[in-house]
């Protein structure tokens, strides 16, 4: 890789895919340019929603990208790796110090699934070790660096609302790996209240809308514990951000949830979902229960995904790839 000797910030290309993720890693003191169009399409959407960007981030137009000047490109999608790039790119750029993030685990095979980036030169980045395991990353370098939360607002538990509440987008559209059908199930024998874009559609059933980023965390103090029905996937930071607040934290014993949740000290993770039922019912009964569970899970939340630590991280991973 091009080695790059400097005390400047980093001048980093990147594309807007995870919204709140996007925000947290922008707190690394460098400058983060967005790739952006016209339309503010899929990934192309720059500066935009209601998360509070700072003077840090950037927009750049996919006509003019082939002219400025970039430090680290910062893939996060296999579009943007294998089709975009050599669209949007110019030869020089392509051999920049190059980092993907992955953010999921595999889609296909969960064992036996090779990742697309075969790379000795770049950096490939996972989120959870679950996914750095599950991943056959071949030749590329790996790095895991757990996610890192800092809160959109000072918002505590309250426990006020004898309610679960569930933060899952689409959720009707995406089936079983997200749990649709886990949900329905325990929507029937316990309140719960789902909330995420197209959640409106599932209104029979307890969906509500979508929250705006900021208010999400002053939404979900007032419910009694937050419920996790997916299946397989990455860790979701709502999550985490439920755990900054306060809130106990009952979902299926998968993924690397299984490494967060301690049962009866700060949540209850299983793959039976009677015992699920039995939790949740337990925390609806017993707030003081519920408030100590959460306060536990809290405590986890700021120590394991503080955004100093998450930070550092990065700055280390960005040190490592650019010199």
């Amino acid at each position: 890789m091009t080695a790059i000797h400097t005390r400047r910030p980093l001048r980093i290309l990147t594309w807007h895919v995870h919204g709140n993720y996007l925000w947290y890693l922008t707190q690394v003191p460098h400058h983060f340019y967005l790739v952006t169009d016209a339309a503010r399409s899929t990934h192309h959407s720059g500066r935009s929603g209601t998360l509070p960007w700072g003077d840090n981030v950037f927009e750049a137009d996919v006509e003019a990208i082939r002219d400025m000047q970039f430090d680290v490109i910062l893939y996060q999608s296999r579009a943007a790796y294998e089709q975009e790039a050599p669209r949007i790119l110019s030869e020089a750029q392509q051999r920049l110090p190059r980092i993907y993030l992955e953010h999921d685990p595999p889609q296909e095979h969960p064992t036996n699934t090779r990742h697309w980036v075969d790379d000795p030169g770049a950096l490939l980045v996972h989120c959870t070790p679950f996914n750095a395991l599950m991943w056959d990353s071949g030749r590329t370098p790996v790095r895991v660096i757990e996610h890192g939360v800092k809160p959109l607002q000072p918002a505590r538990w309250s426990g006020a609302k004898a309610e679960g509440v569930v933060v899952v987008n689409n959720l009707d559209r995406r089936g079983r790996r997200l749990g649709l059908d886990v949900y329905e199930q325990m929507a029937r024998q316990v309140p719960l209240t789902l909330v995420g874009m197209g959640a409106d559609r599932l209104a029979h059933i307890g969906g509500r809308g979508e929250v705006a980023n900021h208010e999400l965390p002053g939404f979900m103090a007032d419910y009694r514990f937050f419920f996790n029905p997916i299946r397989y996937t990455s860790l979701g930071l709502s999550i985490i951000e439920a755990m900054m607040v306060g809130l106990p934290i009952v979902g299926l014993a998968t993924t690397e949830l299984v490494t967060v949740i301690r049962n009866g000290d700060n949540g209850w993770v299983d793959t039976r979902p009677a015992e699920l039922v039995d939790a949740m019912q337990r925390l609806l009964r017993e707030p003081e229960l519920a408030r100590a569970w959460g306060e536990a899970a809290r405590r986890t939340a700021v120590e394991r995904f503080n955004i100093d630590r998450f930070v550092a991280d990065w700055m280390d991973a960005l040190q490592t790839v650019a010199g």
